[in-house]
C-alpha cells in the first residue's frame, strides 16, 4: 500500500469477536484523548469490508482487531496496551 497523504487510522473489526470487544474501550480513550476517529469496518458480515481489509492486511494479520496507520503503513493485529496504541495513532 501506498502512503497516503492524509493520515488516516482504520480499524477492522468483527461484531462477535472477543479481541475487538477488548479494544472497545481502548479505542474510545484515544478518541476522546486525541481528539480524532478511527475510520471503523465490520468485516465479518460485511464482505466489501472484508476485500478492503485484505487490501491492507496483504496477509500480515489475518484476524481481528487490525488496525492500519495510512501515513506511516504501520499496522496493529489482535488487542494490545493503550500506550502502544496510542503510539501508534501518534505515528506521522
Amino acid at each position: 500500500m501506498e502512503k497516503d497523504n492524509k493520515k488516516r487510522l482504520l480499524e477492522f473489526y468483527g461484531t462477535e469477536c472477543p479481541h475487538c470487544v477488548t479494544m472497545k474501550p481502548l479505542i474510545d480513550r484515544l478518541e476522546r484523548e486525541l481528539n480524532i476517529t478511527l475510520e471503523k469496518y465490520e468485516v465479518w458480515h460485511n464482505d466489501e469490508n472484508a476485500k478492503l481489509m485484505e487490501q491492507y492486511d496483504r496477509g500480515f494479520c489475518g484476524g481481528v482487531p487490525f488496525f492500519y496507520n495510512t501515513a506511516t503503513n504501520n499496522y496493529i493485529c489482535g488487542s494490545v496496551p493503550y500506550e502502544h496504541f496510542k503510539a501508534w495513532a501518534m505515528e506521522e
